[in-house]
């Protein structure tokens, strides 16, 4: 099993997920890009339900985490990136 794992989470890239995270983070595209659906799905129910109690300021949150998450991939190396967010499974910041 831990064999699987490895080899589904290998190819990641930190470009495809930092432009996820901009352009899709506001409903945790990103993270489940990445095989964390767990945080994928806690980001999309923040996103959908908080903003219905929170007149749209939950949302607003979510996206400036995700705006800030993406930067962070994008301005890591693959390399590192592979090392922290793929091999580590460090699912915030």
């Amino acid at each position: 099993m831990d064999d699987y794992l490895r080899l589904t989470q290998k190819n990641k890239s930190h470009v495809v997920a930092g432009l996820l995270a901009i352009f899709l983070g506001l409903f945790g595209v990103h993270k489940f890009y990445l095989g964390y659906n767990q945080t994928g799905f806690v980001m999309l129910a923040v996103s959908i339900i908080g903003s219905l109690l929170t007149f749209g300021l939950a949302a607003a949150v979510i996206q400036v985490i995700a705006i800030i998450e993406g930067g962070i991939y994008l301005t890591r190396s693959q390399s590192t990136f592979d090392e922290v967010y793929v091999r580590h499974s460090r699912e915030w910041f």
